[in-house]
């Protein structure tokens, strides 16, 4: 239990928190890209930034950290790099992309976890209406595929990173999920520090591979500067003042990420992630002049709405392990605990 809160409370706080954090930090990176168009660079900032953050507070007395274990790392590796690969392709879509791109294929993620779930999660096969409900989805993403300028006279091309980023986030997300089952830590930090620790490395290799240490020489160059620092420096104060925000909210969503995660079932958590995405698209709408057309942003509804009537599949009753049926008692629970905070969603 957490801050005292009840396990109904704390699954919907989980749920509110984590979406909060995963639509703001959408938007936050984006604009940090229009001043720094180095999406691993960023990250490499973001990350080090959380380590930064939460070792200090553990310093200060303020939070406590698990130690690190080699039991414990080995899982994370693995996840490392789809993480790693989950952000980097994130990051890419959205230096390439307009925001809805991203969010139409990540609405597309439910159906693939959804087919894990009954694969390697030993879930059932979807009902009638949640088979209903991810052909809705299907549906909507068809649609504003068709809409998009950018489909249209790009082909395929202008869809490698999406596709890249769903493929990596629905093994990541069902990946995720069975860490959190077999791996418990003394507190909320361990998943944290675990996966920044790891994910600067290969947050490093795609900057050196995708050429970004080169064109960062040559921003600063122009600027006149020799350092990182004082090409900020050079930059709107705007851009460091979103650095630092998006420092904080990568921070945040890392410790309410893993807290939903561990509190709702691998294909709830895609969904509440899917879900979330309504707010980020009536605030990019009110950003930006990139954005869909009208019948996208409908069709991107249809998605969004698709993803709300899905429900969870229960467990299999066939399944005899003892340790699958007492997660699966927990895991439905909070399935449908969460049903609670989806009307708020939707509001």
């Amino acid at each position: 239990m957490v801050f005292g809160l009840s396990p109904q409370s704390e699954v919907i706080a989980s749920v509110i928190s984590y979406s909060i954090c995963s639509g703001s930090l959408v938007l936050v990176n984006k604009l940090i890209l229009s001043f720094l168009p180095f999406p691993s660079i960023v990250m490499i900032v973001q990350i080090l930034a959380s380590l930064f953050l939460i070792y200090g507070a553990n310093l200060c007395g303020v939070i406590e950290v698990d130690p690190i274990k080699w039991d414990h790392l080995k899982p994370y590796l693995l996840y490392t790099v789809a993480f790693s690969l989950g952000v980097y392709t994130n990051m890419m879509c959205l230096n390439s992309a307009n925001v809805e791109t991203v969010i139409v294929f990540r609405a597309l993620s439910p159906i693939c976890v959804s087919i894990l779930d009954f694969l390697f999660l030993g879930r059932a096969f979807p009902s009638k209406r949640s088979m209903a409900a991810l052909c809705l989805i299907s549906l909507g993403a068809m649609g504003y595929a068709a809409s998009d300028e950018s489909f249209n006279t790009m082909g395929l091309a202008a869809y490698f990173w999406p596709i890249s980023y769903l493929i990596v986030i629905t093994f990541e997300m069902v990946y995720g999920k069975k860490i959190v089952k077999d791996i418990k830590f003394a507190t909320m930090s361990g998943p944290v520090q675990y996966t920044n620790l790891l994910g600067w490395v290969p947050m490093v290799a795609f900057a050196q591979f995708g050429g970004e240490f080169e064109r960062l020489g040559e921003m600063m160059n122009f600027y006149g500067v020799n350092s990182f620092g004082g090409l900020l420096m050079q930059l709107p104060p705007m851009s460091i003042a979103l650095l630092i925000f998006g420092c904080i909210t990568g921070t945040a969503i890392g410790y309410t990420g893993w807290w939903c995660r561990d509190k709702v079932s691998a294909t709830s958590y895609t969904l509440i992630g899917v879900l979330n995405k309504c707010a980020t698209v009536l605030v990019n709408l009110m950003i930006w002049d990139q954005h869909a057309s009208p019948v996208g942003i409908a069709s991107l509804f249809v998605c969004l709405v698709g993803g709300t009537f899905y429900q969870q599949a229960p467990y299999r009753k066939s399944d005899g392990d003892s340790t699958m049926k007492a997660q699966a008692s927990k895991d439905l629970e909070a399935s449908d605990k969460t049903e609670i905070i989806v009307p708020l969603l939707k509001k």
